[in-house]
């Protein structure tokens, strides 16, 4: 394997559900993600595969455990450094777009690089860039709601690999999709993971994408087991 881009050893997390006492959510979750490489995180809802993303992606914090990205272990950093290496390391997407509504299509896209300190020209390239790749380009003035669900969800990938992530993670980005949808968007998603050559872990409850992946995943018990 190449050097990884993403480990996770140990990983424990649990919250206090009131009444309900403490419900474990991870026990103790390993992952060794190398460059380039293409995962999928398959388990049922409820099981933690959100809180295990969030985690790998600097959103939250284990009860124990460290998360390295590229070779840095983020569990030793301060909150300003997490922040930092958030932004520059690591790209999200989400079941829904989340898009900004006020903003067209292509101002999404460039947004996340300005504040990364992005020239604006720069920005305006690369987002344009990424929006051919993904075939919405002549959408590019259009606001979200004037997108389809597919072209907003091209958007949205396009917004998460705008600030060039060596590590991308999705929260099941195709499931807002019928499944017609969800199949042509997926491709578009693997071509982009596959053209930047960035690594991925992608929560799915389609088992026929997931099987698409170099490797499949399951959470059980709190802990990662392969597929």
């Amino acid at each position: 394997m190449n050097d990884p881009v993403l480990e996770l050893a140990g990983i424990a997390k649990a919250y206090n559900k009131g009444r309900a006492g403490e419900v474990t959510v991870l026990r103790a979750a390993d992952l060794v993600l190398g460059q380039g490489e293409v995962v999928a995180l398959v388990a049922p809802s409820g099981a933690g595969k959100s809180t295990l993303l969030h985690i790998a992606g600097l959103l939250d914090t284990p009860d124990a455990g460290h998360v390295s990205i590229n070779g840095i272990d983020m569990t030793r950093l301060n909150d300003q450094a997490r922040t930092s290496a958030r932004r520059h390391d690591v790209g999200f997407i989400y079941q829904f777009h989340h898009l900004l509504p006020e903003f067209s299509a292509l101002e999404n896209i460039i947004l996340p690089q300005l504040a990364n300190g992005v020239p604006a020209t720069e920005a305006e390239a690369r987002a344009l860039a990424l929006l051919e790749r993904v075939g919405v380009a002549p959408r590019a003035a259009h606001r979200p709601a004037a997108l389809s669900g597919g072209e907003q969800q091209r958007v949205a990938f396009c917004r998460a690999l705008a600030n060039r992530p060596s590590l991308l993670l999705a929260d099941e980005p195709t499931g807002n999709l019928d499944p017609k949808t969800s199949d042509q968007v997926f491709d578009v998603l693997m071509d982009l993971v596959r053209h930047t050559g960035m690594s991925a872990l992608i929560a799915t409850h389609n088992l026929a994408l997931a099987k698409r992946m170099d490797r499949v995943l399951r959470l059980e018990s709190g802990e990662l087991v392969a597929g």
